[in-house]
């Protein structure tokens, strides 16, 4: 039986650049990366190398100035900006930094109007969300709960099962734990892990150590394009060796 993974997304040729007056800054160039199925990919890089950047691209959330993405034979980069938008719903699942939850819904009624753009039953979706709330250790009576009136860690655990609600093929993540604190983070890091325990494909943007170890995945992007990987394997724990692999990538990277 062959182990080779089935790849989601393939971007060839990949470039982003920005017109500042007659000035043209480009963010990479001649970009080539493939994206598998079941991976937790971390992607790193120092501020301004375009990690973020490249999630967009990857996701259809941003346009790419030239090349291709295409994710299971479909060209996303192809698509009209209403298409796209309809494959975004379908596919993806989003959790930013700043947690973008409606002020005057409850966690719970947060999650239940992203599930209702998906066309589900209420009542399906509403036994899916209860189970993904279980998942992410947010009891009933949190749920109830406006954004306002829970932790900044409870309210990105919401965010996740918002972004996951509509089984999406990857949960794209930029920075999920940058406005947190340490044990919030580490909360947040125990939800991705179980979710991609349960095999779902994470892409996740992250300036940290601490949270890149929870990949199995790391690329590093510099210079305009993907300046090396490490494959760190299935998370088990913060083990000395672990840490110590991603410390030496990282080093030879010139993090």
């Amino acid at each position: 039986m062959s182990n080779k993974k089935e790849i989601i997304i393939k971007a060839t040729k990949l470039k982003k650049s920005f017109i500042t007056g007659d000035t043209e800054q480009t963010i990479f160039e001649n970009l080539d990366l493939n994206i598998y199925r079941g991976d937790f990919t971390v992607i790193m890089g120092s501020s301004g190398a375009g990690k973020s950047t490249l999630m967009y691209s990857l996701s259809g959330m941003d346009r790419p100035s030239s090349g291709e993405v295409v994710w299971n034979d479909k060209t996303i980069t192809s698509l009209s900006d209403d298409r796209l938008a309809i494959f975004r719903r379908k596919n993806c699942g989003f959790v930013f930094q700043q947690i973008y939850l409606l002020d005057k819904m409850s966690l719970m009624d947060n999650v239940l109007t992203a599930s209702a753009l998906s066309g589900a039953s209420k009542k399906d979706s509403v036994k899916y969300a209860k189970e993904l709330f279980e998942l992410v250790n947010i009891p009933e009576i949190t749920r109830k709960k406006f954004p306002s009136q829970v932790s900044g860690g409870e309210a990105q655990r919401a965010g996740i099962v918002r972004a996951v609600i509509n089984k999406p093929e990857i949960l794209f993540a930029d920075e999920p734990t940058g406005a947190l604190n340490s044990n919030n983070s580490t909360a947040v890091l125990d939800v991705f892990t179980k979710l991609h325990n349960d095999g779902q494909s994470i892409i996740l943007v992250t300036h940290d150590k601490k949270t890149a170890l929870r990949g199995n995945r790391v690329l590093y992007v510099k210079d305009g394009m993907i300046y090396g990987e490490c494959d760190l394997g299935v998370y088990t724990n913060e083990s000395k060796d672990r840490e110590a692999k991603l410390n030496n990538f990282l080093t030879e990277m010139g993090w």
